[in-house]
């Protein structure tokens, strides 16, 4: 990224605190009320008071051990079973008609099941992330499997290949690109049902201490919770694409830089 872009995006983020400052401090009432929101320096100064003290990290830490529980167990079982059903008919047989079923209910309406089904909170929350992620990443490898050229499979087949080298060297990589755009749409939905699932039946946790928050009328220490979710947020979703942009760099990028980069790299 050139330091243009850099200054335009530091730039951009500026001018909008500076807007919520001027529309804060002036309590600004024009259809939208402004008056009892806080003001940007307020929820600095609660977001400086929340960081020296522990329970802060607690209920962060808390939060990403639930994602990274919930996305990972979702993004085995939706490739796996994403893979299966674009291959199989068998699969797409027994499993498709109960995940079409299953796939329009939220996964925050899951929460009376996982009060039901498992013993702790902390596992009902780790199962709804998974929920949330699960259908994201299991429609995104379905679509990507099936795009798949036959020539690619062909040519394995015609070179004495089994169906271990087409699915590794064949499927899973062509099918790389759509998988990983699920797992950008999953990561950002799991955040979502998270945060709502520690609010409704959590005991700690980032949305849990925002919902806590919000009974007391504590609206600077909403906005602290509000601001670390989104960072979290931002955090997760930019390491699962780096993470997709690493393993697809054979594929042509758009981006000049990437492309020049490239071409340097091949020429060395």
């Amino acid at each position: 990224m050139t330091a243009g872009r850099r200054l335009l995006r530091v730039a951009s983020l500026g001018a909008a605190l500076l807007l919520w400052q001027v529309l804060t401090s002036l309590d600004v009432n024009l259809w939208l009320r402004f008056e009892q929101f806080p003001t940007v320096g307020e929820i600095a100064a609660k977001c400086a008071e929340r960081a020296r003290a522990a329970p802060f990290w607690q209920d962060l830490a808390a939060s990403l051990r639930r994602i990274v529980a919930g996305f990972a167990l979702a993004a085995v079982l939706g490739v796996t079973v994403g893979t299966a059903i674009a291959r199989s008919r068998t699969a797409s047989d027994v499993l498709g008609p109960v995940l079409e079923v299953l796939r329009p209910i939220p996964a925050i309406a899951l929460v009376p099941v996982a009060i039901l089904l498992f013993p702790t909170n902390e596992q009902g929350i780790v199962f709804i992330t998974c929920a949330a992620a699960f259908f994201p990443v299991l429609v995104s490898t379905r679509h990507a499997v099936r795009a798949l050229a036959p020539v690619w499979e062909e040519a394995v087949l015609t070179m004495g290949g089994g169906r271990g080298r087409i699915l590794f060297s064949v499927v899973l990589p062509g099918a790389l690109p759509g998988i990983f755009g699920g797992l950008s749409v999953g990561i950002g939905v799991s955040w979502i049902c998270v945060i709502s699932a520690e609010m409704i039946s959590g005991q700690y946790g980032v949305g849990y201490r925002t919902w806590q928050d919000y009974t007391v009328v504590d609206y600077p220490g909403v906005f602290v919770g509000m601001v670390t979710i989104g960072a979290l947020g931002w955090l997760t979703s930019t390491a699962v694409e780096r993470a997709g942009r690493r393993l697809t760099r054979w594929l042509p990028s758009r981006d000049p830089e990437h492309t020049k980069a490239r071409i340097r790299e091949v020429a060395a």
